[in-house]
C-alpha cells in the first residue's frame, strides 16, 4: 500500500465504514463521486481516489459514518507481529507530537483477544517513534483527538489508518434532541433512498409525509436530500489535524456544495410530520430550526387514526414503534392497523413506506408489499416494507388482529401461534371443568405441552374474579436463535391473550433461570400490584409482575392441603417458609401454633400479610428471620408436624451457610426428627430433578414417598415438578 503524497492528485487507498446492510448503498454512492477501485466488506466499503474523491465522499456521503485512509495492511498474528506493523508506518509524517490521538480498535484473533490490549500495542508504536526521534510523546485523548488510529484485525492481518475527518459522519448538527428510540441520520436517508425519494423529490410539487414523525429525523434528512444539502456543510466538526490534508481541495469542495445548496433553494415540494405526542414534536420543530429546513416542513398533532392530509401524497414513510416490552403487543398492533387505515385515506395513487423490526406485522397494514428491503436499526433486524397504494395492493378481505375493545383476535397468530391457541383452548375444556369441579381457582394450565412452546402458563383468578395468566419461559437453549425465541414469546403472549380475552395488563410473562443468592428476591417491576386469591378457606396474596416467582406455589396445593387436613390441634413448624401459605392453611385447619421461619425479609413480610390478611395473630403463628439450619441448631422446642420445603441450592450473603440440598438433606432430616414428638411427622419436599433420598434415612425412619398423591391433575405432564415423602419415627 503506497504512502501518502503531499500533492492532492495522488491516489491513496480508503476505507469508508457505514451500518450493517447499507454497503451497496454507500457504493452507489462513492461510484457517484469518482472513487475507483470500490469493493464492499461487512459494514463498510474499500476504494480508491485522490484528496478530492474523500473529501467529496465525506462532505456528500449521506451513508457513510467514517473515511479512513489506509497506511499498512500486514500480517499480526500476535503482539509482537502487530507492534511491527504499527511501526512500519513513519507517523511522524502523518501528525506532530503536539497532536493528541487517540487508537480504535476492532477485531480479534486467537492471540490477540482484547481490543484494549490492540490499542495498547499500537499506540506504545506510535509512542516509541517519536521518543525514538527525541521529541516528547503525544497525549493520549479519548474524546475529541486530533487524530485518530484505527486498527482493524481481520484474522491473521491488521489494518492501519488514520480518519479523514474530526468525528461520525451520521452527526449532522442539527439532531440535538431526541425521543426514546432515535433514528441516526445515516439510516433515515437510507430509507428514504430505499423507498426511490431522491427521484420523488424531483417531481412536480412532491409532498413527503411521516405520520409517526417523533423528533423529525427522516423528514428533516428527506428536505435536506430534496434541496441538495451536503450533509458536510452541516457539521461543525471538520478534519483531523493530519498533516496531508489539502486545504485548496477542502475549500473546493466546501464551495461546490454550498453553491448545489443554494441551487436547491429553490425546491418546490412540501414535507409534512404529525405526531400525537407533544414533546416530540416540541424537540422536531427545534431541530428543523437548526437544520435550516423549518420553513419547508410543517408539523402537527394528530393520532394515527385521526390523521389527514389536505393535499396530495408523493411518499408517506414513517418508523412505527415496535412494541419492544412484552404486553405492549395488542396496543402496537392495533396502531399498525390504524396506519393501514391512514395510508388508504391518504395515500392512495402513491408510494408508502414502513420500516419495522416486527415484518410479519405488515399484513396488518391491509396491503401487500411489492419489495422490501432486510436492514439494521442498531442492532436490531429490521425490514423497510414498500408499496404501491392502490386497489391492487390492498386486501379484498382481512380481519383484524387488534378488535374495537382493543382484544388480541386469531388474525395476530401465526402457524405457531394458533397450534398454541388450540392446546389451550383444549386444556381450559379438561382442566376447567376438573378445576371447577374441584373448587380450584387457581392451577396450571399449560407446562410446554408443545415443545416449540415452551412455556408454564398458569391461571390466578383474584376476589373480583378478575382473571390473570402469568407465563414463564423455560430458558430456551443457546442453539435457538434470540429472534426465534422473542417471536415465539409474543406469539404465546398474544395466544394467552387471545384465548382467555385477556388485556395485556393480566398477563405477565418471565424467563425462568436458576437464581442465585438474593438475585431471587429482587423485584422485576416496582410498582406490580399484588392481588388476593383464594384457595379453601384462604386467602392468599400473590404478585403476577413483582418477582419471579408470585408467591404461591400452585404444585403445592395438595401438600397445603394436606397441612389444613391433619394440623387440627397440632403445633406446626414451617421451615424455609416462603410467603407462609402452608402456615396459614395449617392455621385455618386449627393448628395450635405455627412456627415460620425464613432467612428472607421480603418473604416473611409477605408472610406477616398473608397472615393478617386471614385475621391471624402473630403470638399464636409465630415468624422467625434465620437461617433454617441454624435455627434447627438452636431450637429446643417441639412439634407435631415439620414442613421442610428447602431450595436446591443456596448461597444467600445474609449467612455463613451454603445450603446444597442433595449434600444437606440427611443432616437437615435429622435434625428435623429430633424436633419431632413422637407421632409427629415430617413432610419433605424439594424440586430438585435428580434428587435421590440416601438409603440411610430410610433405614432409620419410617418414609413414605408421597409424590403422585402431592400432585394435582394440572400437573400431570411435569411429575418430576417436586419430590415429596412423609417420614414418621
Amino acid at each position: 500500500m503506497r504512502s501518502p503524497e503531499t500533492a492532492s492528485a495522488a491516489s491513496y487507498a480508503w476505507f469508508a465504514t457505514c451500518a450493517k446492510s447499507l454497503e451497496p448503498l454507500l457504493q452507489d454512492e462513492l461510484q457517484s463521486l469518482g472513487a475507483q477501485d470500490i469493493r464492499q466488506t461487512v459494514a463498510g466499503v474499500y476504494f480508491s481516489g485522490d484528496l478530492m474523491t474523500a473529501y467529496r465522499a465525506t462532505m456528500y456521503s449521506r451513508i457513510a459514518n467514517r473515511v479512513i485512509v489506509l497506511l499498512a495492511n500486514m500480517p499480526a498474528s500476535d503482539a509482537d507481529q502487530l507492534y511491527q506493523a504499527a511501526d512500519s508506518i513513519d507517523w511522524l509524517q502523518h501528525m506532530q507530537a503536539n497532536h493528541s490521538f487517540a487508537i480504535s480498535a476492532s477485531g480479534t484473533n486467537h492471540e490477540l483477544r482484547h481490543t484494549q490490549f490492540i490499542a495498547q500495542r499500537v499506540k506504545d508504536a506510535v509512542v516509541d517513534q517519536f521518543r525514538a526521534s527525541g521529541q516528547q510523546r503525544p497525549d493520549v485523548a479519548k474524546q475529541s483527538p486530533d487524530i485518530r488510529i484505527h486498527a482493524v484485525l481481520k484474522k491473521d492481518r491488521v489494518l492501519l489508518g488514520i480518519e479523514l475527518a474530526s468525528g461520525s459522519l451520521h452527526r449532522r448538527g442539527y439532531r440535538v434532541e431526541q425521543g426514546e428510540a432515535p433514528m441516526k441520520e445515516t439510516l433515515a436517508a437510507a430509507l428514504l433512498i430505499r423507498a426511490g425519494w431522491p427521484a420523488l423529490a424531483k417531481t412536480p410539487q412532491p409532498v413527503i409525509y411521516d405520520p409517526m414523525c417523533g423528533a423529525g429525523t427522516l423528514i428533516i434528512e428527506a428536505v435536506l436530500m430534496a434541496m441538495d444539502v451536503a450533509p458536510g456543510l452541516l457539521r461543525a466538526d471538520g478534519y483531523s489535524r493530519w498533516l496531508h490534508h489539502d486545504k485548496n481541495a477542502i475549500d473546493a469542495v466546501r464551495h461546490e456544495a454550498e453553491q448545489r445548496r443554494d441551487a436547491g433553494r429553490t425546491w418546490a415540494g412540501q414535507a409534512l410530520g404529525s405526531d400525537q405526542d407533544l414533546r416530540a414534536l416540541g424537540m422536531a420543530r427545534r431541530n428543523a430550526e437548526r437544520a435550516e429546513v423549518w420553513d419547508h416542513i410543517e408539523f402537527s398533532s394528530h393520532t394515527v387514526s385521526e390523521a389527514v392530509v389536505e393535499m396530495p401524497v408523493t411518499l408517506l414513510i414513517t418508523n412505527p414503534p415496535y412494541a419492544e416490552r412484552l404486553g405492549e403487543d395488542a396496543e402496537v398492533m392495533a396502531l399498525y392497523q390504524d396506519l393501514g387505515g391512514l395510508i388508504k385515506r391518504n395515500a392512495m395513487g402513491a408510494q408508502a413506506a414502513v420500516f419495522t423490526a416486527r415484518p410479519e406485522w405488515g399484513k396488518l397494514l391491509g396491503m401487500h408489499s411489492h419489495r422490501q428491503y432486510a436492514l439494521f436499526n442498531g442492532q436490531l433486524p429490521a425490514k423497510l416494507l414498500l408499496f404501491k397504494v392502490n386497489d391492487d395492493a390492498i386486501y379484498q378481505r382481512s380481519a383484524p388482529a387488534v378488535d374495537s375493545a382493543n382484544q388480541v383476535t386469531e388474525a395476530a397468530l401465526d402457524d405457531g401461534g394458533q397450534m398454541l391457541a388450540n392446546r389451550l383452548r383444549k386444556n381450559l375444556k379438561n382442566l376447567g371443568r376438573w378445576a371447577r369441579q374441584q373448587q380450584i381457582e387457581n392451577y396450571r394450565l399449560y407446562d410446554a405441552d408443545i415443545p416449540e412452546f415452551a412455556f408454564a402458563i398458569d391461571i390466578y383468578v383474584d376476589e373480583q374474579q378478575q382473571v390473570h395468566a402469568h407465563v414463564q419461559e423455560y430458558k430456551p437453549p443457546a442453539t435457538v436463535n434470540e429472534a426465534d425465541a422473542a417471536l415465539r414469546r409474543r406469539q404465546a403472549l398474544l395466544a394467552v391473550q387471545h384465548v382467555l380475552s385477556l388485556p395485556a395488563s393480566r398477563v405477565s410473562i418471565k424467563v425462568r433461570e436458576r437464581q442465585k443468592g438474593k438475585q431471587q428476591y429482587q423485584p422485576l417491576q416496582q410498582d406490580a400490584e399484588d392481588i388476593v386469591v383464594r384457595e379453601g378457606e384462604a386467602r392468599l396474596l400473590v404478585n403476577l409482575h413483582r418477582y419471579l416467582d408470585t408467591g404461591l406455589f400452585l404444585d403445592h396445593r395438595p401438600i397445603r392441603r394436606y397441612v389444613h387436613e391433619h394440623a387440627k390441634d397440632k403445633e406446626v413448624l414451617n421451615l424455609f417458609c416462603y410467603t407462609g401459605s402452608v402456615s396459614v392453611q395449617a392455621a385455618l385447619g386449627g393448628a395450635k401454633r405455627t412456627v415460620s421461619v425464613d432467612l428472607s425479609k421480603t418473604y416473611l413480610n409477605w408472610a406477616r400479610r398473608n397472615l393478617a390478611l386471614n385475621e391471624l395473630n402473630l403470638w399464636q403463628n409465630e415468624l422467625v428471620e434465620m437461617d433454617c439450619m441454624v435455627y434447627l441448631q438452636k431450637c429446643r422446642q417441639s412439634f407435631d408436624m415439620i414442613f421442610l420445603d428447602p431450595p436446591t441450592f443456596s448461597n444467600s450473603k445474609s449467612t455463613s451457610n451454603v445450603l446444597d440440598i442433595q449434600r444437606d438433606h440427611v443432616t437437615l432430616i435429622e435434625q428435623c426428627m429430633q424436633r419431632l414428638r413422637p407421632c409427629g411427622v415430617l413432610i419433605f419436599s424439594n424440586n430438585m430433578r435428580r434428587f435421590k433420598l440416601d438409603p440411610s434415612v430410610t433405614e432409620k425412619y419410617k418414609v413414605e414417598d408421597y409424590t403422585a398423591r402431592s400432585l394435582d391433575k394440572d400437573f400431570a405432564r411435569n411429575a418430576r415438578i417436586h419430590q415429596t415423602w412423609l417420614l414418621r419415627a
